[in-house]
């Protein structure tokens, strides 16, 4: 499942990661450039590393549009007035897109990118066997693994140092000397794949029968590090509009090519891979031909930059970025690798299952994480203003507005599960509608834990995250070696379930622990997914009675949560009004 952010909170700079299954939504990837909020690093001339720097990836997608996540003081802070060209060297500018024009390329781009990529995932659900689509959901989710790892998340740095070493003139030698690290990695790590095929086949899809799609992988893999390396590189230069386009050419062309190569060639998870690779490579040159421009505009000579200066500030960096980016990826991709090792059924089948259950709950998450991605500056805003306690509140009132439209949606989408398991899915993923109650349940969950990291993150505490990640990596596989065999799918996605709500949970008790109290309305909105379980009319009732509690008293929101409701609406009235006045 993931991709990219990087967010500003108060003085602490952070980084995380998250990703969605390419074939099953598109991801966000958001990078703060780091000098934007130069003035919060600790020394003028050099940008000290923060301590918590985290990484949560969450299923991972080169396919998104991108967001530089601003600090959190006054509007031209926030990227409103950033200048709109950067001078990479030789007189040249180039654009930059503010955090006014980032937000509208991404609004209405990803819709577009939402719109192809769930089209995608219902014909391939349609065309391909539950084996066959297992087969390309391990697939993809291993090149999600292996990605960061095989290069060891190098171009991680970009985001955070390119903008210190162009300022210094060293740009070139930067993206020269870790470029070239990354591609010999990235070769041995293919060539690895290739060569020792019947053992990674075994380890990804449970049988040494699929060594031939594991060298697929192998060359697929160098495409997916390139698209990587080029998000990276690109997002550091903050040209939001270029990677906008990118990503919505990258999901376009793998819809297209995916449809051709299943019609006309195989309908089978090889004709996927290639197909996603083949995008990638596309999008790659893409990305070339326009870095090509900027690095024709750096300086030709540059001052000399030790190796041991160079390496020696990114390495601690790039370390910390794979350790925390394993942890997320196994986090999100360990329910399956236990279904194709433990499961005493036909495990590649069981997750092709699974996956069909999956696609739209992570479209409700990816929608999710959107909005939290631009509520996270307003926060910081008002926790810097030392207006603590109203940072709380809107904190609050965003978990609940949230988990109310993630669990009305999915009540929706329950009620119309028939429909869509049997018709649009053909009747094939039976299996996939009986846990698809608890898919629902278990992603508003793991979106509400994300959301719920924003208070770590202005306090300045946001590498304790992990340790939810953890606690929940740990809880699923314990639980998936003792559920699998007695109940199959269904024990894993049980596992999985119990694992998110832990993850939520030990979230829950961190924030509890630094001072974000959670009222009776926090609670209750966290808690009712469970009620999906007990079918779309138990949820029905009680999305009503919600409903109803909000309207006629003040346990779901509060009378200063009301308030501020109120304020924001005020305020967007005001700015309509403003435009009709204009007119």
């Amino acid at each position: 499942m993931w991709t990219t952010l990087r967010k500003s909170c108060g003085r602490h700079f952070v980084r995380y990661s998250y990703r969605v299954s390419a074939d099953e939504i598109t991801p966000l990837d958001t990078i703060l450039p780091p000098d934007i909020g130069k003035k919060n690093l600790n020394s003028k001339d050099s940008p000290t590393q923060s301590q918590d720097e985290p990484n949560f990836d969450v299923d991972r997608d080169p396919e998104v549009g991108l967001i530089p996540c601003p600090p959190d003081e006054s509007s031209s802070e926030l990227g409103v007035n950033e200048p709109s060209s950067i001078d990479y060297g030789d007189g040249e500018h180039y654009r930059t897109d503010t955090l006014a024009d980032s937000i509208l390329i991404l609004l209405t781009l990803t819709a577009v990118q939402r719109l192809i990529g769930f089209a995608r995932a219902i014909l391939f659900c349609r065309w391909l066997s539950p084996e066959q689509l297992g087969l390309w959901d391990m697939s993809f989710g291993f090149l999600m693994l292996a990605a960061p790892l095989s290069v060891l998340s190098i171009p991680a740095v970009y985001g955070r140092y390119i903008e210190y070493y162009r300022k210094r003139g060293l740009m070139r030698t930067l993206v020269r000397r870790t470029t070239i690290v990354t591609t010999m990695t990235s070769i041995v790590a293919c060539l690895g794949i290739y060569i020792f095929s019947p053992w990674f086949s075994h380890l990804i899809f449970g049988t040494s029968d699929q060594a031939y799609l594991a060298k697929y992988l192998s060359v697929a893999l160098i495409m997916v590090v390139a698209a990587h390396y080029f998000v990276a590189l690109l997002t550091a230069m903050r040209n939001v509009r270029q990677l906008a386009l990118i990503h919505l050419a990258n999901s376009a062309l793998f819809a297209v090519f995916g449809a051709f190569l299943v019609l006309s060639w195989s309908d089978t998870a090889q004709s996927i891979v290639v197909a996603y690779a083949m995008a990638c490579c596309i999008t790659s040159l893409w990305s070339l031909w326009y870095v090509r421009r900027v690095w024709r505009g750096l300086p030709k000579v540059e001052k000399s930059l030790g190796h041991w200066k160079l390496w020696s500030k990114l390495i601690p960096f790039f370390v910390w970025v794979t350790i925390t980016d394993l942890l997320a990826n196994l986090f999100a991709i360990v329910d399956r690798y236990m279904i194709v090792h433990y499961s005493l059924g036909d495990g590649l089948a069981e997750v092709g299952q699974y996956h069909s259950s999956r696609i739209i709950p992570l479209l409700m998450i990816s929608i999710a994480l959107l909005l939290g991605g631009i509520i996270t500056p307003h926060l910081s805003r008002d926790w810097e203003a030392g207006n603590q306690r109203r940072a709380k509140q809107r904190l609050m009132l965003f978990l609940k507005l949230l988990g109310f439209t993630l669990f009305t949606g999915s009540v929706l989408v329950l009620i119309a599960s028939p429909l869509l398991f049997s018709f649009a899915f053909e009747g094939k993923f039976d299996a996939g509608r009986e846990v698809f109650p608890l898919t629902l349940t278990y992603c508003i969950w793991f979106g509400m834990t994300l959301i719920s990291q924003n208070y770590l993150f202005c306090m300045e505490k946001a590498r304790l995250g992990s340790l939810a990640l953890l606690v929940g990596l740990v809880v699923n596989v314990v639980l998936n070696i003792v559920l699998l065999p007695i109940w199959g799918l269904m024990g894993a996605v049980v596992a999985t379930t119990v694992a998110n709500f832990l993850a939520l949970l030990v979230m829950s008790l961190l924030n509890w622990s630094l001072g974000f109290r959670l009222d009776l309305g926090t609670c209750i909105v966290l808690i009712v997914p469970v009620l999906l379980i007990f079918g779309p009319w138990v949820s029905l009732a009680a999305l009503a009675s919600i409903a109803v509690a909000t309207v006629y008293s003040n346990w779901i929101i509060s009378h200063e949560q009301r308030e501020i409701m109120l304020e924001t609406v005020q305020h967007y009235q005001d700015r309509v009004s403003g435009l009709f006045r204009k007119r």
